[in-house]
C-alpha cells in the first residue's frame, strides 16, 4: 500500500508541475484581461444570483444551478484541502489559495458562458451542456469532448465522492471515535435517498442547505478568529512573508519553498473552488437563463463565495492557531486547530465538515452522470448512481493520501481539455460579454 501511495503521489507531483500551473494561473490571468477585469461586475452578479428568475430555457432556477454547484464546489477542499495545502506548502499556500480565487473568478464566468451557449436538449426535454459540448460543437472536437467526460465521469468519484467519504469519516473516528463504517453507512443513505430523484431532487436539497451551511461556517470561523484576534496581523504578515520566501523549519513541519507554496496553493485551490476544472459548467446549463452572461455571471459568484471568502477564513484559523506547525497534515491538522478553541471550534468543524460533505457528494453526482450521459447515453444514468452510492461506502474505508493523490492527478487531465476551449474560444467569451454586458444592446435581455 505504501509502494502504491509513493507512485500516486510522485505522479501528482509530477502532473502538478510547472507546466500544469503556468496553464491553469496563466488562463485564469488571460481571461481576467481580455474580460476587463471581470471581476469589477461582483457586485451585479452577487445581486442577480439572489434573483430566483424562472425566464428562459431550463431545468432549475438560476439560484438552484448556482447552489448546486456551490454544494459541489464548498466540500473538504475547504477544511481538509486547506489544511493540506498549509502542511505541505507551509503558510504561504494561503496566500496562492486565495489568488486563484481571486482570477479565476474570470475562468468560472468563462466556462459557464460557453457551456450555456453550446448546450443541447436531450430527447427528454432536459438541457444536457457543459465542456463536452463546448470542445464538440464550439471546437468541433468532439475527440477531446470525450476525454473530458471520461475523466469528469472518472474524477467525479474522486474529489466528489471517495475523498468526502473519507474526510468526514475519519473526522468522525477521530473526533467521537465513531467506526468509519458507521459514518460511511449513514452518508450512503442520504445519498441515495436524495440523488435517485434527479437534478430536481437534488437542487431542492441544495437550495435550502447550502445557504445555512455556507453561513454557519463563516460565522464560526469570524468567532474563532476573534477570540484569538490579537495574532491575526501577525499571522496575515506570515501568510504573505511565506507567500515568497517559503517556510523554515518549525517544530515538526519541515518547511516549504515558494514553489511549494504556489503549488499545494494553487492545486487545492482548483480543489476547492473548481474553475478551470470544467464542472461546475455541467449544472450551469441546466439552469433557465435569459441568456449565457446573466448565468455566467451568477456562476462566477461561485468561485468568489468558495475561495474568496470561506477557504480564506478557513486557512486564517489554520495558521492562527499555529497547529500547521507540528507535522499534523489532513484531518489530524483541521482537528487540532479548531480543538483549540474549547466547545466553539469542534462544533464548527464537525457540523461544517459534515454539511459540507453531503452536499458536495450531491452536487458531482450529477456531474458525474451527465459525463456518463454524454459518453454511454441516457442508459448509463441509473447504473452511474447506483456505483456512485457504493463508492461513498468504499471512500469512508480507504486511506487519505491515496484517496487525494487520485483526486489531484484526475482533476488535472479534467482540467486540460477544459482550459484548452476557453484559451481557443476567448473570442467567443467576448463578443457575447460584449453584447450583453458592456452594451447591453437588446432590450429584452438586459440584466437588470
Amino acid at each position: 500500500m505504501q509502494a502504491i501511495e509513493k507512485i500516486l503521489n510522485d505522479l501528482s507531483g509530477l502532473v502538478w508541475g510547472p507546466p500544469m500551473l503556468i496553464l491553469l494561473f496563466g488562463t485564469h490571468l488571460f481571461l481576467t484581461f481580455r474580460l476587463k477585469f471581470i471581476q469589477r461586475y461582483l457586485i451585479k452578479a452577487v445581486k442577480i444570483s439572489f434573483e430566483r428568475s424562472k425566464e428562459g430555457e431550463g431545468d432549475v432556477s438560476q439560484f438552484a444551478a448556482l447552489t448546486t454547484a456551490l454544494a459541489a464546489t464548498i466540500g473538504t477542499g475547504n477544511i481538509i484541502g486547506v489544511a493540506t495545502a498549509i502542511a505541505s506548502g507551509g503558510p504561504g499556500a494561503v496566500f496562492w489559495l486565495w489568488i486563484t480565487g481571486v482570477f479565476g473568478i474570470a475562468t468560472k464566468y468563462s466556462e459557464a458562458l460557453l457551456s450555456i451557449k453550446y448546450r443541447v436538449k436531450a430527447g427528454d426535454g432536459t438541457m444536457a451542456g457543459g465542456p463536452m459540448y463546448v470542445l464538440e460543437k464550439g471546437m468541433n472536437c468532439k475527440w477531446l469532448g470525450v476525454i473530458f467526460a471520461f475523466f469528469t465521469a472518472v474524477t467525479a468519484f474522486g474529489i466528489g465522492n471517495m475523498v468526502q467519504a473519507n474526510s468526514i469519516a475519519t473526522m468522525m473516528n477521530e473526533t467521537f471515535r465513531t467506526p468509519t463504517w458507521i459514518t460511511g453507512l449513514v452518508i450512503t443513505i442520504l445519498t441515495a435517498a436524495v440523488i435517485l430523484g434527479g437534478i430536481k431532487s437534488i437542487a431542492g436539497v441544495c437550495e435550502k442547505l447550502v445557504p445555512f451551511m455556507a453561513l454557519f461556517s463563516i460565522v464560526g470561523c469570524l468567532i474563532m478568529l476573534a477570540l484569538r484576534f490579537e495574532t491575526i496581523p501577525e499571522t496575515v504578515v506570515l501568510i504573505f512573508k511565506s507567500a515568497f520566501t517559503g517556510q523554515a523549519a518549525a517544530g515538526g513541519f519541515l518547511g516549504a519553498t515558494m514553489r511549494e507554496a504556489m503549488r499545494y496553493g494553487i492545486a487545492r485551490g482548483l480543489f476547492s473552488n473548481e474553475s478551470g476544472l470544467g464542472s461546475a459548467p455541467i449544472v450551469a446549463a441546466a439552469a433557465q437563463t435569459k441568456n449565457p452572461v446573466r448565468q455566467a455571471l451568477v456562476s462566477s459568484t461561485g468561485t468568489f463565495w468558495d475561495t474568496v471568502v470561506v477557504c480564506a477564513l478557513m486557512g486564517l484559523v489554520f495558521v492562527n492557531s499555529g497547529a500547521w506547525a507540528q507535522g499534523l497534515k489532513g484531518a489530524a491538522l483541521s482537528k487540532s486547530a479548531f480543538d483549540g478553541i474549547p466547545v466553539v471550534g469542534p462544533i464548527v468543524l464537525t457540523v461544517s465538515l459534515f454539511t459540507f460533505v453531503f452536499s458536495t457528494i450531491l452536487g458531482w453526482s450529477y456531474y458525474g452522470e451527465k459525463a456518463s450521459e454524454y459518453l454511454f447515453g441516457k442508459k448509463a444514468v441509473m447504473p452511474y448512481r447506483c456505483a456512485w452510492v457504493v463508492a461513498v461506502m468504499a471512500g469512508s474505508l480507504l486511506t487519505l493520501p491515496i484517496v487525494w493523490s487520485l483526486a489531484d492527478i484526475t482533476n488535472a487531465f479534467m482540467a486540460v481539455p477544459n482550459l484548452i476551449s476557453l484559451i481557443v474560444l476567448n473570442n467567443v467569451i467576448v463578443a457575447e460579454t460584449r453584447e450583453h454586458l458592456w452594451e447591453e444592446k437588446r432590450p429584452g435581455e438586459r440584466l437588470d
